[in-house]
């Protein structure tokens, strides 16, 4: 399985100037993961670079845990994750902003090393976007993506059994005397 993840250096900045939505986050200390990379179009979103800020403080307080042990699934378990996120302006004036993240992992040696790509682009265009700086995020549905959590489900097989008037019937249960 790791061997069909990308590896590190196979990203650079010249990669990604092509994908304004993309970001590349480096794990910096326990549970903190920082941007290394961030496209220009996901920076706008922010209204400021995002370069070394820490992703975790993107989010609303009561959801940067949920963030942090996405991230964890993601580089431990080595799956990708698709959410949906709402943003809002700081000052909560307009309506909020459905976009939609994508968190995948990259090849590495150590956890200290690991990275993870990933993506954040609005699912529709507010009119005010680009105007306002969009303030604390809020974790929606997610659900994980590759090969570990698309393992097929074992089949049920039912025991032999015999029709009997349209039925099937199983041996087994009460013996009548």
């Amino acid at each position: 399985m790791a061997a069909a993840l990308l590896p590190i250096a196979a990203i650079s900045s010249r990669a990604l100037s092509g994908m304004c939505d993309t970001f590349v986050l480096e794990g910096n200390g326990i549970d903190n993961h920082q941007f290394r990379l961030a496209g220009t179009r996901l920076c706008a979103l922010f209204g400021r670079e995002l370069k070394t800020e820490s992703f975790n403080k993107l989010w609303q307080r009561s959801g940067q845990t949920a963030i942090r042990e996405l991230i964890a699934v993601v580089v431990e378990e080595k799956v990708g994750i698709v959410a949906s996120v709402t943003g809002a302006t700081s000052d909560d004036m307009l309506a909020p902003v459905g976009l939609e993240m994508i968190l995948l992992p990259l090849a590495h040696q150590s956890r200290g090393d690991a990275r993870v790509l990933g993506a954040m682009a609005p699912m529709s265009v507010p009119y005010w976007l680009g105007a306002k700086a969009v303030g604390p995020l809020t974790l929606g549905m997610f659900r994980h993506i590759g090969a570990a959590a698309e393992a097929e489900v074992p089949l049920f097989k039912a025991a032999p059994g015999r029709l009997k008037h349209g039925l099937t019937v199983y041996d087994g249960g009460r013996v009548n005397r």
